[in-house]
């Protein structure tokens, strides 16, 4: 079966690639580093509708993304969430957040208009990713 992303979602972002579950998206908004994990299985809305195994699986992936972030961008605070109110589809926002940013120390969603990203910079942040996270299994698409 071949995975969907949310025609919204899509929209968005930007695919940086895939890890054995989850395909990775940079959200196109350059004010904030600001990543999504999307489980690739249809008709998951909540983590809970996971099997045990993706759940792990899951948790996983996002802890590397988060310590690869963590270490490109030496934020101040990582604000992971599923929020889902808007794409039903199951995603996993992270967030790097830093004393300064416009929208510190409120939730970044619906504050700010989205500025796009350079397609260099999106290139560049591609790259940057792919050696920390490539030696898990990490692939770009």
């Amino acid at each position: 079966m071949t995975f969907l992303l949310d025609k919204t979602l899509n929209k968005d972002s930007v695919a940086m690639g895939e890890f054995t579950l989850c395909r990775l998206l940079l959200m196109n908004d350059s004010q904030f580093p600001w990543f999504v994990l999307v489980p690739m299985r249809e008709d998951k809305s909540e983590v809970y509708q996971l099997s045990d195994k993706d759940q792990s699986q899951l948790w996983l992936e996002s802890r590397l993304l988060s310590v690869a972030l963590m270490d490109l961008y030496k934020g101040d605070k990582l604000n992971i969430a599923a929020i889902g109110n808007v794409v039903s589809q199951l995603h996993l926002h992270h967030v790097v957040r830093f004393k300064e940013d416009a929208c510190w120390p409120k939730p970044i969603w619906g504050q700010l208009p989205m500025k796009a990203y350079n397609t260099d910079h999106v290139e560049k942040i591609k790259q940057s990713l792919l050696a920390p996270l490539g030696v898990f299994g990490f692939s770009e698409l």
